[in-house]
C-alpha cells in the first residue's frame, strides 16, 4: 500500500539552525574509494540512504569488510584488484552513480557479472558509459544500453582518450575508475561537472593533472598499484539544503542557518541563480576540508523576487536543484525562462516534464519544451483547490519539490510515495518537523 502524505496548511513563520545529511555525491564516491585500499577507512557523517547502502551492498560482494554503525562508517577494502572468484549479482537499486560508477570500478574483472536496478534506473541510458569502457577493453550484454546488462573486463586495461560533452559526473568518474587500473595515462576533456572525484583523488596522493579552462577540465591519470585509506567527515548536502533553502525563501517572516554544507564550486549553481532572482541567500563561515569548500547557509525571507533568463552555464551546478528553483520562479515578478535541459528528463523521472506537471497543477502559466521551460510569475499566488502528486515513478525530488510547494502555497495536497525520499534523504521529513514546532 503506497504511503500519502496529506497538507493542508501553509508553514508558520520560522527561524531555526539545522543540519542535512551527508553528501550523498561524496558518501558514494568515499564507499567506493574505500574499497580499492586495503587499509582501513572510517567515515563520519556517511549518508545512510538506499543509493548509499546501494553502494556498500555492491562492494561487500567484492570483499571489503564493512561496519556501519550509528557513529560512523569503517571499511576495510581489497585493494585494487578485481579477483572476483565466481559471477556475481550486483544491484544498484536506484542510484545512477553507484550504477555507472562500479562498472568503472570493476573494469579489471576477469569474471563476468550482471548489474541490475530498480524500475527508475532501468529506464536510464547506460550507453554513455559503455562507450568509454569498451575503450578500456570492456565487453557488454544488453538490452538497449539499459539494465540489466553484463559486464566482462580484462586483467589489464588499455589507457584511453575520452571526450565527456554531456558535463556528467558519472560519466567522467566512471572513467576515472576505470582509468585507475589501466596501463599508462587516460587523457579526458570533460564538459564542467562536479569535482568531487578529482578533489578526492588529488588528496589521496593518486598521480592526477586537472588543467581548468572555460568550458572544459582537461584531466591525466596514470594508473595506479594501490591506494591509500581515506578518514572523512562528510559535511552536508546542499541537494538535501536546497528544499530548506527555497521552504524559508517563500515562507513568511523567516530565517534559517544550515550548518556545515559541502559548498563546492561545482554545485552551488543554485545559489548564484537565487541571488539574481533577488533572494536573501548567502554562504558564510567558509573553510576548506580535504580539498572541498565547506560552509554554513543562511537564508531569509524574499518578498521582491524577480524573474530570470537563467544562464546555460549555471545548469551543471544546478542540476539536481532546478525542481524547487521553478518554484522561486512561481513566486517572481515576470517570466522565467530557464533553457538546455535535456539532462534533466534523464534523470529517476523525466524531471522537466514533472516540473511543468507540478506548476500546472498550481495554476501557474508555463511553456514546456523538450530542454526548456518558460514560467510565468504570480507574486500573489496563493492556492485553495485539492492537488494530488503520484505515479512519479517514487522520484525524491519530485516528492519533496511538492512538499514544499504544499507548505508555501497552500491547498490541499496529497502526495504518495512518501517512502520516496529515503533514496537520498531519510530524514526530510523529520527536519520539517522540527522547523514547524
Amino acid at each position: 500500500m503506497k504511503k500519502i502524505l496529506k497538507i493542508n496548511n501553509i508553514i508558520k513563520s520560522f527561524n531555526k539552525k539545522i543540519y542535512v545529511g551527508g553528501d550523498k555525491s561524496l558518501s558514494i564516491r568515499w564507499v567506493l574509494m574505500a574499497s580499492l585500499s586495503k587499509k582501513k577507512s572510517v567515515a563520519y557523517n556517511l549518508l545512510k540512504s538506499e543509493d548509499v547502502l546501494s553502494a556498500i551492498d555492491c562492494i561487500k560482494k567484492l570483499g571489503s569488510k564493512v561496519k556501519f554503525t550509528k557513529q560512523k562508517c569503517e571499511i576495510i577494502g581489497n585493494g585494487l584488484d578485481c579477483d572476483i572468484a565466481k559471477s556475481l549479482l550486483f544491484n544498484a537499486g536506484n542510484s545512477g552513480t553507484v550504477g555507472r560508477l562500479i562498472l568503472g570500478l570493476l573494469i579489471n574483472s576477469k569474471k563476468k557479472f550482471k548489474l541490475i536496478g530498480d524500475q527508475s534506473l532501468s529506464k536510464r541510458d547506460f550507453s554513455r558509459v559503455m562507450a568509454p569502457l569498451k575503450k578500456f577493453g570492456a565487453k557488454f550484454q544488453s538490452k538497449k544500453n539499459k539494465l540489466p546488462l553484463k559486464m566482462t573486463g580484462l586483467a589489464q586495461p588499455r589507457s584511453i582518450k575520452y571526450f565527456e560533452k554531456r558535463g556528467s559526473a558519472q560519466c567522467k568518474s566512471t572513467v576515472m575508475f576505470a582509468a585507475l587500473k589501466a596501463q599508462g595515462i587516460t587523457d579526458i576533456k570533460a564538459k564542467k561537472s562536479r569535482s568531487h572525484t578529482e578533489i578526492m583523488f588529488k588528496h589521496l596522493k593518486i598521480p592526477i593533472k586537472v588543467k581548468k579552462t572555460k568550458n572544459f577540465d582537461y584531466i591525466k591519470l596514470k594508473g595506479i598499484k594501490k591506494i591509500n585509506n581515506l578518514n572523512y567527515k562528510i559535511p552536508g548536502d546542499i541537494s538535501s539544503c536546497s528544499f530548506f533553502i527555497v521552504l524559508t525563501i517563500l515562507a513568511n517572516k523567516s530565517k534559517i542557518l544550515v550548518r556545515n554544507i559541502n559548498v563546492n564550486d561545482t554545485r552551488i549553481g543554485i545559489i548564484h541563480i537565487l541571488k539574481k532572482m533577488g533572494a536573501s541567500v548567502k554562504i558564510i563561515n567558509k573553510k576548506i576540508y580535504k580539498g572541498e569548500k565547506v560552509g554554513d547557509i543562511l537564508v531569509k525571507s524574499s518578498s521582491n523576487l524577480k524573474a530570470i533568463n537563467c544562464p546555460t552555464y549555471y545548469n551543471s551546478a544546478a542540476i539536481d536543484e532546478f525542481l524547487v528553483i521553478f518554484l522561486v520562479a512561481a513566486k517572481s515578478k515576470g517570466i522565467s525562462y530557464f533553457k538546455g535541459l535535456s539532462e534533466l528528463n534523464k534523470k529517476e523521472s523525466p524531471r522537466l516534464v514533472w516540473g511543468s506537471k507540478i506548476l500546472s497543477y498550481m495554476g501557474v502559466k508555463n511553456i514546456l519544451t523538450k530542454d526548456s521551460i518558460k514560467i510565468y510569475g504570480n507574486p500573489n499566488l496563493s492556492l485553495k483547490k485539492e492537488i494530488n502528486i503520484q505515479n512519479f515513478l517514487k522520484d525524491h525530488r519530485v516528492f519533496m519539490m511538492s512538499v514544499i510547494a504544499a507548505l508555501t502555497f497552500g491547498g490541499k495536497w496529497n502526495i504518495n510515495d512518501l517512502d520516496s525520499v529515503n533514496t537520498s534523504f531519510p530524514d526530510f521529513l523529520k527536519i520539517l518537523k522540527k522547523i514547524e514546532l
